[in-house]
């Protein structure tokens, strides 16, 4: 059984300073992905996107890799590093760009924020702000994401669903009237024919998707890609056995949900509460 090795003279990118290890640990086992697969219960594919760069994969598969090489915390460890590492994280962005302009159907889960493709130009501003742009670079990301609003516009705009946990509703702007802006834009979006925005309310307790924003790309070759993202970092996941299980946890957050009607009445009774505020 492999024992622990230092990984000096490696790359010290930690993505692929993570996917060496894992081809290495594996040849040096004498295992092919297939039988890597069949022994640790997922697919075969996964291991070979791992080994590539091309996805990092989740704790579980690589805490099961860690028992597997007898490697205790190492490849966590890199997995750890890889994922929180900044570059990374923009080049995963730029590529779920392209999936999601590539999407035939969108689906969404917001922890607290509202998704960039309902934000008006005061709520991006706000949101950007607080995560410290500013200046040039804070009006050009502002320009962009208000850019991408395109995507739901026209007769082919894919239709997109969101479930929106009431945090992302009980959390304005500083300024009132840019509040009740976005709410009023809010409401006319959930008018769209392939649009459809439901409220997770706080009555629903704890469920599946806690603690990450989620986003279910739809591909033309009929695959779904899942990015999720917290705030500091981002995960596309491409693997078919953990997509399968988000889309059941989805399924099962959405059954929680307020349905569309008596959403959109909420997101009309919190504008008409706004409004009256003799503050705002």
């Amino acid at each position: 059984m492999p024992t622990r090795r230092a990984v000096t003279g490696r790359s010290r990118e930690p993505r692929a300073r993570f996917a060496q290890e894992l081809r290495q640990l594996r040849v040096a086992r004498g295992d092919s992905l297939r039988r890597l697969g069949e022994r640790l219960g997922w697919d075969w594919s996964l291991f070979g996107k791992m080994e590539k760069g091309e996805t990092l994969g989740g704790p579980e598969v690589v805490q099961a890799l860690d028992t597997y090489y007898g490697t205790p915390g190492l490849l966590l460890a890199l997995w750890e590093l890889a994922v929180s590492d900044k570059t990374q994280f923009r080049e995963q962005y730029r590529r779920y760009m392209t999936l999601e302009a590539e999407a035939t159907s969108l689906w969404h889960f917001a922890v607290s924020v509202l998704p960039g493709l309902l934000q008006t130009p005061a709520y991006a501003r706000e949101v950007l702000a607080a995560g410290g742009l500013k200046g040039d670079e804070l009006e050009q990301q502002v320009e962009a994401r208000i850019g991408r609003r395109e995507l739901l516009e026209g007769d082919d705009a894919p239709p997109f669903r969101t479930i929106l946990s009431e945090a992302v509703l009980r959390t304005p702007l500083r300024d009132a009237g840019e509040w009740r802006e976005q709410l009023e834009y809010l409401a006319a979006v959930v008018n769209r024919p392939d649009v459809t925005v439901q409220l997770l309310p706080f009555s629903a307790g704890a469920h599946g998707l806690m603690g990450a924003d989620f986003w279910y790309l739809r591909q033309p070759d009929g695959r779904t890609v899942v990015y999720t993202e917290n705030g500091y970092r981002g995960e596309l996941i491409e693997e078919v056995a953990t997509i399968g299980r988000l889309q059941l946890t989805y399924d099962s957050v959405r059954d929680l949900a307020l349905t569309p009607a008596e959403s959109r009445q909420f997101i009309v009774n919190l504008l008409e509460a706004v409004s009256c505020d003799p503050s705002s």
